[in-house]
């Protein structure tokens, strides 16, 4: 799964990387209004967590445009996704996380799959291993919740992490059509099998493929499949199931970092820092 990432790349550099064509209005702004001059920006986050704002790339035409050609934008949106059909938007907190093998299944994600893909930009996510003394004791029912040891993983060339993603809208029925707050607009990580292959670059003690660290992680987009992916005239289901596959491996590199990013209040790049070794003996 992916519930905590980092994104640290400012905007502008965002915009060069996916050849971004269009501004970035707030999460929150009515539906109606995307195409307006930008209102607002995000600050780095090096712990990003469900229900924080964050960026996507996505693609859909302008609003009161005279061509209906689907445009490039760099949008704010709000991590938890919130089904248009939804009454409430309390379950987003749960819905940050979309399966790949469901998409077309599931009734959350089934017409987003079809027609509102995006790209979440990340410098990489945070994923916890369970310490090995901890993970029996959990396992005997001795103790509720164990100390993990968190590991970043990163594209091991530095390249940003292209996570494959989903957007919705959802109308708030309680208040008019003219409140800033009557649209929400939010996304879902898509997640896929983590790799078992050895990782591009794996630490001197601990796991040595993804899937030492957790059994799923997000899809990440290599560049060749951003633009199939975000566009929204590719409707057919086979056909965006192929997009689906993993990526080649040997691309991610992973370390292990600073217990401190399991609060969510801490923040700051000192959070990325790598470790000489794990601070919790795990079962590597």
């Amino acid at each position: 799964m992916c519930g905590r990432y980092a994104a640290s790349r400012r905007p502008e550099d965002l915009v060069d990387i996916f050849g971004v064509e269009m501004g970035v209005p707030p999460a929150r702004a009515e539906s109606r209004a995307w195409g307006r001059e930008p209102e607002e920006t995000l600050a780095p986050d090096w712990n990003v967590a469900p229900t924080k704002e964050v960026w996507a790339v996505l693609e859909r035409p302008l609003k009161d445009a005279e061509s209906p050609r689907p445009v490039r934008q760099l949008r704010a949106l709000k991590w938890g996704l919130v089904p248009s059909w939804a009454k409430s938007p309390e379950g987003a907190a749960r819905m940050i996380n979309a399966r790949a093998e469901t998409l077309d299944e599931k009734p959350s994600f089934k017409k987003a799959f079809a027609a509102r893909r995006c790209i979440l930009p990340a410098d990489g996510y945070y994923e916890w291993v369970t310490g090995a003394g901890e993970r029996e004791l959990e396992v005997e029912g001795k103790k509720k919740r164990p100390r993990k040891q968190p590991y970043f993983v990163t594209p091991a060339d530095g390249s940003v992490f292209a996570m494959a993603g989903l957007y919705e809208f959802w109308r708030d029925r309680t208040l008019p059509a003219e409140h800033p707050s009557a649209w929400w607009v939010t996304c879902s990580v898509i997640t896929t099998e983590a790799e078992t292959g050895p990782l591009g670059v794996a630490p001197a003690e601990g796991p040595q493929s993804l899937a030492d660290i957790h059994p799923r992680m997000p899809l990440m987009l290599t560049e060749d499949r951003w633009d199939a992916w975000l566009d929204p005239a590719r409707t057919d289901p086979e056909e965006l199931r192929g997009l689906l596959a993993a990526p080649p491996g040997g691309l991610m590199r992973a370390y292990p970092v600073a217990t401190e990013v399991s609060n969510v209040r801490n923040n700051g790049p000192e959070l990325l820092e790598e470790l000489a070794g794990p601070e919790i003996i795990t079962l590597f």
